[in-house]
């Protein structure tokens, strides 16, 4: 991509995302990514139903009598998004591809976390770590993170979500939230890795999917790119048979997902390319608020 379509790019969805961010988002953000952690805040007297376990020994013994220390919700968090970039992401037949609308979930993710003053990292992943950008905050840090997400170029189409999973459990050793963006076509079972994660961090899944996907319109004998294996086959998508095995793949495919999610008590929400991802979210953020 030039540089100067790059940089038009990343101001469009730089005043699209933001605004969502400010004006919808930052409310139900606040309160449904809240701080997981205690920080230590002041020590003051005892009081009764006082829990003992947070009496300050220290202080008890400096001044002779009870003491205990007061603790807050830490605000902060730290906010991972692990975006899918594999050869799949690139297809779309409605408004657009299923990399494009994972991008600006992914930067309004990043502009509501900087308006609660979080920090945010992101790991492109195919079927390798194809870079990991760390934590950080400010303005600067989330528009260099939207330029990757826009021009990055990975060098596998391949997928394998278990061990991107995995790399981030050990990558990031703090608690953070994890949004993953993927469309989830992955021929292995990553449960175990989904589960692990999850009793460390807080993951929330983000299915892209495009209509196509559901059903197959009758349009005759169709090629078929598989941008992964970069295979081609020919579909008839004449035969009423192909297109009701079709749909029911992709019922199966959907219960199977669900029950990864619900095995590894993982949040997840589901966004069709034609469809309108800010009432997803919102649905998303409510839920667990």
């Amino acid at each position: 991509m030039e540089y100067e379509e790059l940089l038009k790019k990343v101001r469009k969805i730089e005043i699209k995302t933001r605004g969502l961010s400010n004006n919808i988002f930052a409310g139900e953000y606040h309160s449904a990514f809240k701080g997981r952690g205690m920080a230590f805040s002041e020590v003051r007297e005892y009081q009764y139903g006082d829990d003992v376990r947070d009496i300050d020994w220290n202080v008890t013994a400096r001044f002779n009598k009870p003491y205990v220390k007061v603790f807050e919700e830490e605000r902060e968090l730290t906010v991972m998004l692990l975006v899918d970039v594999s050869g799949s992401l690139d297809f779309g037949t409605q408004m657009q591809t299923k990399r494009e609308m994972a991008t600006e979930i992914a930067a309004t993710l990043a502009f509501s976390a900087i308006q609660n003053n979080d920090k945010i990292g992101v790991i492109f992943f195919s079927d390798r770590i194809e870079k990991f950008i760390p934590p950080k905050k400010g303005r600067k840090h989330i528009l260099f993170i939207i330029r990757e997400l826009l021009d990055f170029q990975p060098a596998s189409n391949r997928t394998d979500i278990g061990m991107a999973i995995e790399y981030m459990t050990n990558a990031i050793k703090k608690r953070c939230t994890v949004f993953l963006l993927s469309d989830f076509f992955d021929h292995q079972d990553y449960t175990s890795q989904l589960t692990i994660a999850n009793r460390r961090h807080d993951v929330i899944a983000v299915q892209v999917y495009d209509q196509r996907m559901t059903e197959l319109p009758n349009v005759g004998i169709v090629k078929m790119h598989d941008a992964e294996t970069d295979e081609d086959i020919l579909v008839d998508t004449s035969s009423k048979a192909v297109r009701r095995a079709h749909h029911e793949w992709w019922i199966q495919y959907q219960g199977w997902l669900k029950t990864v999610f619900t095995k590894s008590n993982v949040d997840s929400v589901s966004v069709r390319t034609d469809e309108d991802y800010v009432k997803a979210l919102l649905n998303l953020f409510k839920r667990r608020a």
